[in-house]
């Protein structure tokens, strides 16, 4: 089997497209451009989005998140972390790439031990930054043509 449908799905063009967050275990975002880039969910696809609660580790699902000064591999990632109880749901760069991975467990309501109401989660640009989406770690291997979509 190959990796797309094992081990992950893609969304290539992703800023401010919803995506279904309940496919797989985490999300990563690969962003480019000047720009701020900030999360939001929602219950449903054509549902009201709005920013992600407050969670059991702090106020936003960013938890750490890496630079990189050439969109073309040319330079070493930086990673970034975050103190504990200041996690964002934004993140701004001037040039070059940010990476941010968001999980299924930071939406879940803390001590319930259910999955989330949320299924959709967006990635807005403020200006013209370019967003990827890349759900992994699937719950449910497929081959890429029997794929949930995950924008609908």
């Amino acid at each position: 089997m190959e990796a797309l449908g094992r081990l992950f799905n893609v969304v290539p063009i992703a800023a401010g497209v919803a995506v279904n967050f309940q496919v797989s275990s985490g999300i990563t975002f690969v962003c480019t451009g000047n720009d701020t880039f900030t999360l939001t969910v929602s219950t449903s696809f054509g549902g009201s989005y709005v920013a992600p609660p407050t969670t059991a580790i702090g106020g936003g699902l960013i938890r750490n998140y890496y630079t990189n000064t050439s969109t073309g591999g040319t330079a070493a990632w930086v990673k970034t972390k975050l103190a504990s109880g200041s996690y964002v749901n934004a993140v701004t760069i001037a040039s070059g790439t940010v990476v941010f991975a968001v999980y299924g467990i930071d939406l879940a309501p803390f001590g319930s031990g259910v999955t989330t109401a949320y299924q959709y989660i967006k990635c807005s640009v403020g200006a013209s930054g370019l967003v990827a989406a890349i759900p992994h770690d699937l719950v449910h291997q497929r081959t890429p043509e029997n794929m949930t979509i995950l924008s609908a």
